[in-house]
C-alpha cells in the first residue's frame, strides 16, 4: 500500500528535500525505505485527486519581499514508480497554506491559509495543473489567546459528502465557518448560519465527517479538547452535541492537539495529541455519535502532526515531527485499541501522510 510523505524542508536540525513516498506491507506492517520523489520547499499538506493519477501540494510558506509566498503545487503521478513530476504551481495569495483538498468532482482545489487566515479556491485545468483563483476568502477577527490568536488562522478546509458545503476551522477565531460550494464554477459563499464557534481559547484546528454524513468531529488545539456535532447536510448546519478532553485526567503539560480521524466503519475516533505525544481513542455512539473514551496510546516519538488510517484499516500510521519518524500501529476493529507493530521508518519533519487507494 503506497502512500506519501508532506514534510517541513525549512525547519531546524531536518535534511528533508520535499515529497517522500514509502510503501506499507499489508501484511506485516513493515514500511519500505522512503524515497525523495519530488524536490518543493515546505510541502506540508498533501491531498490526491479523487479519479486521476494525481497529486497536489502546499508549500507552507510565510511573507516575503513581494508579499506572501504561499502556494500550491499540482503534480502527475507515475502510475509504475510512484515519482512525481511537475505540471505547474500557483500562488494563493496567503501566508503559510497548512491544508487543502480536491472537490469530489475532480475539477477544483480547495486550501486554507493559517498565516493570513484566507481560503481560496482554483479550477483544475484538463492537464491536471492549476488555473487563477475563482474564489480568495479573508477570515477577520481574534479571541482570547494573544500568542495565538491575535488574528484569523484557517487551518484547515473540507467538504462534507455531498460536494455543497465547505467547513473551514479558524484556531485565531474559534470558529468553524460553514461555506456553500458551487461545483459548476468552483466559488464559495458565506452560508447561513455561517458556523459555530467552539470554547474561547480552544482553538479549532482539524474536521473529521463521520461516514454516516449526519456528524463531525473537531479537534481543538490550545485547549486540548474535542467537539462533537451533528451536522445537517442540507443547510450546513451544526449543533454541539458534546465537548471532552482529549488528554488524560490530571494531564498538567503542554495541550497541542493536532489531527482528528474516524475509522471507515464510524465506529471509533481518533485524535493526537502533541506535548503528551499520544493518539487518543474515542468509541462512537451509532445513535448518537457521543463520544467515550477508550485510551491513549503513546505514538514513540515526539510531535505527532498528521497521522492515517490506512485503506484497509488495519494500520493506524503516526508522523512524529520533532523524532524524525512515521510509526505503525495494529489497529483493532472491535475495540479500537492501537498495538505498535515495531515497524518505524526514519523520514526528516513528517507532516501528513496520504495513502493511495490503488
Amino acid at each position: 500500500m503506497r502512500f506519501y510523505i508532506g514534510t517541513y524542508t525549512k525547519h531546524e536540525g531536518n535534511v528533508s528535500k520535499g515529497i517522500y513516498m514509502a510503501d506499507l506491507c499489508p501484511e506485516t506492517g513493515e514500511i519500505s525505505l522512503p524515497q525523495l520523489v519530488a524536490e518543493l520547499e515546505n510541502p506540508s499538506f498533501l491531498a490526491l485527486h479523487p479519479h486521476r493519477p494525481l497529486l497536489y501540494s502546499v508549500s507552507e510558506l510565510g511573507q516575503g519581499a513581494d508579499g506572501p509566498l504561499g502556494s500550491v503545487s499540482a503534480f502527475d503521478i507515475d502510475l509504475e514508480s510512484g515519482h512525481l513530476a511537475l505540471i505547474n504551481t500557483r500562488r494563493v495569495n496567503g501566508s503559510a497554506p497548512c491544508h487543502l483538498v480536491v472537490d469530489a468532482t475532480g475539477r477544483h482545489l480547495l486550501s486554507a491559509s493559517y498565516g493570513s487566515g484566507t481560503v481560496c479556491t482554483m479550477p483544475i485545468t484538463q492537464s491536471g495543473g492549476l488555473a487563477a483563483m475563482t474564489t480568495h476568502v479573508q477570515h477577520d477577527g481574534s479571541s482570547v489567546n494573544p500568542a495565538r490568536q491575535e488574528a484569523a488562522h484557517a487551518h484547515s478546509i473540507n467538504l462534507d459528502a455531498a460536494n455543497r458545503f465547505a467547513l473551514v476551522c479558524d484556531l485565531g477565531t474559534d470558529k468553524t465557518y460553514v461555506y456553500r460550494f458551487d461545483s459548476e464554477s468552483g466559488t464559495l459563499t458565506a452560508n447561513s448560519p455561517d458556523g459555530i464557534s467552539s470554547a474561547p481559547g480552544a482553538g479549532p484546528r482539524h474536521l473529521a465527517y463521520h461516514p454516516r454524513g449526519r456528524f463531525a468531529y473537531v479537534i481543538n488545539e490550545l485547549d486540548g479538547t474535542m467537539n462533537a456535532y451533528a451536522y445537517a447536510p442540507e443547510e450546513g448546519r451544526l449543533t454541539e452535541i458534546q465537548a471532552l478532553s482529549t488528554l488524560p485526567e490530571g494531564w498538567e503539560g503542554e495541550k497541542s492537539c493536532a489531527d482528528v480521524h474516524v475509522d471507515a466503519a464510524g465506529r471509533f475516533l481518533y485524535g493526537s495529541n502533541r506535548g503528551h505525544d499520544s493518539i487518543v481513542i474515542y468509541e462512537i455512539d451509532a445513535s448518537t455519535a457521543r463520544l467515550t473514551l477508550v485510551g491513549h496510546e503513546s505514538t514513540r516519538g515526539k510531535t505527532p502532526r498528521n497521522f492515517a488510517i490506512d485503506p484497509t484499516g488495519e494500520f493506524l500510521l503516526a508522523a512524529n515531527q520533532d523524532s524524525d519518524s512515521i510509526v505503525v500501529f495494529k489497529r483493532d476493529p472491535a475495540t479500537g485499541t492501537l498495538a505498535a507493530t515495531g515497524s518505524v521508518c526514519d523520514v526528516p519533519a513528517p507532516i501528513c501522510i496520504q495513502f493511495v487507494d490503488r
